[in-house]
């Protein structure tokens, strides 16, 4: 993400922020920044091989089922984070898995460093396999396997892991005397039919596709260091003035956390969510207060439309000075840019649905999670979109579509993204509603989110969903609104 000073995606219209400048802002300060896709490179061809092709020929997501164990412990002020990581797997494919892929999504935006300045995150004394080099822009780790791994069989690798957080205002990054760990954690990459997934970060969006797993994550930090985290935690005393947090979170795509000296609030929703609050001393109280009956609201709502909220609780982090990043989702846990009118809280909580859920490439169809999430925002304010599809205006060029992918956009397109998937995306949701009729669009979205429940879904998958409800040709909607 560049720091750029607009919230990560358009936050509801009811805030008077957004109604003045905020489209007019972005879209401007967005043509004047270069596109970072040249800069990270296109992925390295030697990192995609026939092997990988063949391991997944029988199209099964892997490796699936993975479970994450980690302990790290932290230094005086949250800066530094060091320990072992290890994942055990499973071989989905029907072919051996000979090597697997681990992500190192937090030198996503340092790449490989410099002389005197490594990639934020470091891994060393790999066990269970043989690590070859460290691939586009030192985000991509190729594990060789010890032996290879038969279908249904289980095995782990394991490696030494150090962090650094970057000094930047960044879901993985600092900001004053708070540090937030967001895609932090090295991650295995998916392999399917496609193949090797080693799509680039290209610095705006999210190029992230993993599998559902479970985490336990150990963090030994000092006891002045509050640490929200995904999952649910217990903490213990630990050494001499030090806390010992251990989180447990199953069933996610991801796992992040933050220190600080935050602030904090802890309310149950009616519908039995538990919702963590964290903020800043400098956050407005008001704000505060905006973003916990919001999110108190949408996560009950969102339950009901969508199906149950599974991660039993929900941490809020809240600070007015992330201004130049803005707002990002993580499963159970959001960071958000909170001022005294809230936030964009009711957007991230419906990612817990729209990629945490229900997953998606977000390289290769951010609309499936960016599109619905802000679909699910609009729906819960109750705004008006009858005419948002006419409101848009003509599409900015002939080749823009729902369904391109993050590649097309990071191809110097980058301000078309933020306008196609986030404004043309949702509204061509309201407009399938308004085609469908609401009690049966909420039948769809329901069992969309049943059917693909943890899993992953494609865009096929939903316009099979939405056809099925309904004897009327949907093949017209999709060419309009460009769902291809």
């Amino acid at each position: 993400m560049t720091s750029l000073r607009y919230p990560r995606y358009p936050r509801s219209s009811r805030h008077p922020r957004y109604r003045r400048a905020l489209w007019p802002a972005l879209v401007a300060a967005l043509l004047l920044v270069p596109g970072t896709a040249a800069a990270q490179g296109p992925v390295d061809s030697a990192a995609v091989d026939s092997a990988a092709v063949d391991s997944a020929a029988a199209g099964a997501a892997t490796p699936d089922r993975p479970s994450y164990d980690v302990a790290l412990r932290g230094d005086a002020d949250g800066s530094h984070w060091s320990g072992r990581q290890t994942v055990s797997f499973r071989n989905a494919a029907r072919t051996p898995l000979r090597s697997v892929d681990v992500r190192l999504w937090g030198n996503g935006a340092d790449g490989c460093g410099a002389p005197g300045s490594p990639s934020p995150v470091r891994v060393g004394r790999v066990a269970g396999g043989t690590p070859r080099p460290l691939t586009v822009g030192c985000t991509a780790l190729r594990i060789d396997l010890s032996a290879p791994l038969r279908y249904g069989q289980r095995t782990s690798v394991s490696f030494d892991v150090a962090i650094t957080v970057p000094d930047r205002v960044h879901r993985f990054g600092r900001d004053g005397a708070h540090r937030y760990l967001g895609n932090a954690l090295p991650l295995l990459s998916v392999r399917d039919a496609q193949g090797r997934h080693l799509d680039p970060d290209v610095g705006f969006g999210e190029s992230f596709h993993t599998l559902a797993g479970d985490f336990r994550v150990v963090l030994d930090h000092p006891d002045a260091l509050v640490v929200p985290a995904t999952g649910t935690t217990t903490r213990r005393a630990g050494a001499p003035g030090r806390t010992v947090s251990t989180s447990v979170a199953r069933g996610v795509r991801d796992f992040a956390w933050a220190a600080g000296p935050f602030r904090s609030k802890t309310v149950t929703t009616p519908g039995g969510v538990r919702l963590n609050a964290y903020w800043t001393a400098t956050t407005s109280a008001e704000g505060v207060a905006a973003d916990l009956r919001d999110a108190v609201g949408s996560v009950d709502a969102f339950g009901k439309r969508f199906g149950h909220y599974p991660y039993g609780e929900l941490d809020l982090v809240m600070s007015d000075t992330l201004d130049v990043f803005g707002n990002m989702e993580f499963p159970g846990l959001v960071l958000l840019w909170t001022e005294p009118e809230g936030s964009a809280v009711v957007h991230e909580i419906a990612h817990q649905w729209f990629y945490g859920v229900v997953g998606n490439d977000q390289f290769a169809s951010p609309w499936l999670d960016e599109s619905f999430a802000q679909y699910a925002n609009q729906w819960y304010y109750r705004e008006d979109t009858a005419t948002c599809w006419d409101d848009q205006g003509e599409w900015p060029s002939d080749t823009a579509a729902l369904t391109r992918p993050l590649a097309y956009y990071a191809d110097g397109r980058r301000a078309e993204y933020y306008r196609v998937v986030y404004g043309r995306g949702a509204c061509a949701l309201h407009d399938l509603e308004r085609v469908l009729g609401g009690p049966a669009m909420a039948s769809v979205l329901r069992g969309y989110v049943r059917d693909h429940w943890l899993g992953v879904a494609t865009t096929a998958d939903f316009v099979r969903a939405a056809q099925a409800s309904t004897a009327k040709d949907l093949g017209p909607f999709w060419t309009e609104h460009r769902i291809l």
